[in-house]
């Protein structure tokens, strides 16, 4: 798949079968801009942030994650990025110019639960994925 042939639909479909998961707060894909495009919230439960909070943090991922392509070439494309604080993880999943962006409960095991999502994103990198 290539970026014009990119399926939205998709990733809310996926993005909502990541949220079943437990462990989960939050699910999203996000444009480059930070823009919620598909699904989103787990119902009834707090992510620890505000709505003005979510939209910074939200912003400021998608803007790392455009930022880390510049070193695909020499480096190989990033397959996620996580950052562990004490209340939440926080993981991103690039895909092609967008990016799924994760909430997770902070005792996860972050490379484990990696690797579940990105058997049910089903992402495959390559040279097109810039």
């Amino acid at each position: 798949m290539n970026s014009s042939n990119f399926d939205q639909t998709e990733y809310d479909i996926k993005c909502k079968k990541i949220l079943e998961d437990p462990e989960i707060l939050f699910a999203g894909l996000l444009d480059g801009f930070g823009t919620l495009l598909a699904d989103g919230h787990k119902q009834g439960i707090s992510s620890e942030l505000t709505d003005e909070q979510h939209l910074s943090i939200s912003t400021e991922l998608a803007s790392r994650v455009t930022k880390r392509k510049k070193f695909n070439s020499e480096l190989g494309h990033v397959k996620y990025s996580a950052s562990r604080r004490e209340k939440i993880v926080i993981m991103s999943f690039p895909i092609y110019d967008k990016v799924v962006m994760i909430i997770a409960e902070s005792h996860i095991n972050i490379d484990r639960f990696a690797f579940r999502i990105l058997s049910t994103l089903g992402r495959q990198w390559g040279e097109n994925n810039d």
